[in-house]
């Protein structure tokens, strides 16, 4: 093989964990030959949805992988790079408060936000200046073989060897990483999984994104609120397939930044509960994929959308009634089936996360107007716990494996760090 094709380091992904990775490596030697591989023909990752970014411990970080030290460590060098403008918070002693009372934590973090269009302009410029900087960054191509002997690469369009791999694929890349450890030998279990709604309402409903834009609320029952957008917010569908190529899918949160689209006054948030499988020891990505998939069979191929009003009364919504009376705003998700989320959803999920939010309503009373709109599902599929061999996520010669995908992170901030973590690693090393 000729050296034109041999890299010093080989990137599986362009999101945070793999752009966090390149600036550490070319920052340490500037003439490092990297090559960033995505199978999309644009960059992927956590940046490009709504681009919401936390800067406070144990925030997404994993606690079986990361202490506060080292959190708060590499979280400095991820705000060397972002440079992130912090968000202003008020009157939260309010709320504090009444969630104490109940139990529950409002957690105090420090954050931003640039929404998806945001979003869109960092990666650009992340890239561009990475390009700038020597590293080959290769849209459109699949990493479809992992070589250890030789350390080689076979992807849709070549062919490679590498000194170190780093495998940064994201969540969407949780098929691909378990496939390819199992193709090595590594061992790894996936027994948990984030499993709840999306919450979409008036802003006049949930007034507490005035002052915190992305409070984080922490229930008993393993619940808490997750990814808050509000202004130019509204709800998206994102396609998942089985292992046998089966469809179903999965909600989510975006919100335009001020400067691109007018208010909507809208907001919306997630409500998930952490499900751990422990006895017998069974695959949370497995589960996942059922959930998904009798979601899409009672959805006619659509996400399952119901008023709090009617779930209230005990009844499914219907495309005929759904924005009478009371029901008094249009879904920003068009394409979702008015229907029965207690039909759907397992018992003791939905029990968990309804009980959160009637506390939730009492810490800001009208969360639960009865023109609330409950999206289900929303899916979290980001853990896959490999056997790591140090620090570092090495997980067999050479071969690292950082981000949400991997387990190593549950966010843009903490996967940047991730991917800081293996390349110090191979700087190390």
């Amino acid at each position: 093989m000729s050296n034109i094709n041999h890299y010093d380091c080989i990137i599986i992904g362009t999101g945070p964990a793999g752009l966090g990775a390149a600036f550490r490596l070319i920052q340490h030697n500037p003439s490092c030959r990297i090559l960033m591989l995505d199978r999309e023909n644009f960059s992927t990752g956590g940046l490009r949805n709504d681009c919401k970014m936390n800067f406070t411990f144990p925030i997404g970080f994993p606690l079986d992988n990361w202490s506060r030290e080292e959190a708060d460590c590499y979280l400095e060098q991820v705000e060397g790079i972002l440079k992130p403008d912090l968000m202003p918070k008020k009157n939260l002693e309010v709320y504090e408060k009444r969630a104490e009372t109940l139990g529950v934590e409002l957690l105090n973090i420090r954050q931003t936000h640039l929404g998806t269009d945001g979003g869109l302009k960092l990666i650009k410029q992340l890239c561009a200046e990475l390009e700038n900087r020597g590293v080959r960054i290769s849209l459109g191509e699949e990493a479809l073989d992992v070589i250890p002997d030789g350390k080689r690469i076979v992807t849709s369009k070549g062919e490679y060897s590498w000194d170190h791999l780093i495998v940064a694929p994201g969540r969407h890349g949780f098929q691909y990483l378990q496939k390819l450890m199992r193709s090595l030998g590594i061992y790894f279990i996936d027994n948990t999984v984030d499993v709840g709604i999306r919450v979409e309402t008036r802003i006049e409903q949930y007034p507490i994104v005035r002052d915190y834009y992305d409070p984080k609320f922490h229930f008993p029952g393993k619940v808490r609120t997750f990814c808050t957008n509000s202004g130019s917010a509204y709800v998206v569908q994102e396609k998942y397939e089985t292992r046998d190529g089966k469809p179903f899918y999965s909600v989510n949160g975006h919100a335009w930044s001020k400067e691109k689209k007018q208010e909507n006054n809208l907001v919306n948030f997630a409500m998930l509960k952490t499900i751990r499988l422990t006895e017998p020891l069974a695959s949370g990505h497995e589960f996942a994929e059922i959930l998904g998939l009798q979601a899409a069979l009672l959805g006619g191929g659509k996400p399952i959308m119901q008023r709090v009003g009617d779930f209230r009364l005990s009844k499914r919504s219907k495309e005929s009634t759904f924005n009478q009376d009371l029901y008094n705003f249009e879904p920003t998700l068009k394409n979702c089936t008015p229907g029965d989320l207690s039909l759907a959803m397992p018992s003791k999920i939905l029990r968990a996360i309804w009980k959160s939010m009637k506390q939730l309503d009492t810490i800001i009373p009208g969360v639960l107007h009865p023109g609330t709109i409950m999206y289900y599902p929303e899916i979290k599929m980001y853990a896959n716990k490999p056997e790591f061999l140090d620090r570092h996520f090495r997980v067999h010669d050479s071969i690292y494996m950082v981000g949400d995908g991997a387990g190593t992170s549950r966010g843009i901030t903490a996967a940047w760090a991730s991917g800081i973590r293996a390349a110090e690693g191979i700087i190390k090393g």
